[in-house]
């Protein structure tokens, strides 16, 4: 999309993007003493996205509380709002982009770390159980192999294509 004066309006997708990836970089630039993105690894990820828990406006259900465990609870309590699990999975997906477009080395990318899928993991199921609502994992389709021979010509010679 461009208008009149010919210049380009990024997607809301790339605009989302350069904001989350510049708040990292501030996140980063506050701590004490700061973090050169250089530096940066899974540990400093998973404190973001927890220090973002205090934006949130999901309402996760502690253990103690009556309403743990029910989607639509009838009255108000006093659990803690957080990041939703979808809204920190789609951060991590534009951060973890973002980081391979801006960094020196896209290989030592910490948002595609192990760990951030395990805590991602961990958040999501956690919610689950708050919230009583049940993440039912897609069963994937089983591929059947059949190993047959190929013909090579019309006479009686095979080949068998399991090489």
């Amino acid at each position: 999309m461009s208008n009149e004066s010919g210049s380009h309006h990024p997607s809301r997708y790339e605009s989302q993007k350069r904001r989350d990836w510049n708040t990292f970089l501030q996140y980063l630039k506050n701590q004490r003493p700061p973090i050169h993105i250089s530096l940066c690894n899974s540990t400093h990820v998973i404190a973001f996205l927890r220090y973002l828990d205090q934006f949130g406006k999901t309402k996760v259900h502690l253990h103690p509380c009556v309403f743990f465990g029910q989607p639509d609870p009838p009255a108000p309590c006093t659990c803690p709002l957080k990041q939703a699990w979808g809204s920190l999975d789609a951060l991590i997906g534009r951060l973890r982009a973002a980081f391979e477009e801006h960094a020196a080395s896209p290989e030592a990318n910490p948002f595609a770390d192990a760990a951030i899928r395990v805590f991602l993991k961990e958040v999501k199921d956690s919610q689950a159980k708050a919230r009583g609502i049940p993440y039912k994992k897609k069963k994937k389709k089983k591929r059947r192999v059949i190993h047959h021979p190929l013909k090579l010509h019309d006479d009686d010679h095979f080949i068998n294509n399991t090489s």
